[in-house]
């Protein structure tokens, strides 16, 4: 049974039983195209296994704070996405293309409110950045919003949140959730 060769198109017969399912002539050229092919491929092969094994450590020696650094970058994605038709909850401008999502009280200082939606909001760069947050604004708008109560219970002490790796793993699939909801 002839067979045509992938690489020069001229037809061909097997010269051997194991060799029905070859795609390429017996000529020079044509065994050198096949050669190249299996090291390309070969090459594709340990590329993507290398990949695969270097994600897997990279994800071994990732660190609690890598995790608390993820699911920041997400939530903060999810905070824009919630309010991106809601004004600056500071100064009640229309939101423009690029916009902050802004703690009203800080992460820094209150590192147990990061992930609190209700500290979280859209707003503007300008508030954000070059007003260190327009607090007293900021306040104003989280009351108009929420209440007197919501800003009272953010303003009180709160325990300390010590997070575990998959509590934040968990949250992250959590806060995707919610991004694949609004989208």
């Amino acid at each position: 049974m002839a067979k045509k060769c992938t690489y020069c198109k001229e037809e061909f017969k097997p010269k051997f039983n194991n060799h029905f399912n070859r795609k390429f002539c017996y000529s020079d050229k044509c065994i050198g195209l096949a050669a190249k092919d299996v090291l390309k491929t070969s090459k594709e092969v340990k590329r993507k296994e290398w990949n695969k094994t270097k994600k897997i450590k990279k994800e071994a020696l990732k660190t609690k704070k890598d995790y608390a650094k993820e699911l920041e970058v997400i939530f903060n994605r999810f905070i824009r996405l919630r309010d991106k038709d809601e004004p600056c909850i500071s100064c009640g401008k229309k939101l423009g293309s690029k916009y902050d999502a802004g703690h009203y009280r800080s992460k820094g200082g209150n590192p147990e409110l990061r992930f609190e939606e209700n500290n979280v909001h859209a707003q503007c760069v300008y508030c954000n950045q070059h007003l260190h947050g327009n607090l007293i604004n900021y306040r104003l708008g989280l009351i108009e919003r929420y209440g007197l109560a919501v800003v009272d219970w953010l303003e009180i002490q709160h325990e300390p949140k010590h997070y575990s790796i998959d509590e934040l793993k968990e949250m992250k699939e959590y806060y995707k959730e919610q991004i694949n909801k609004l989208k």
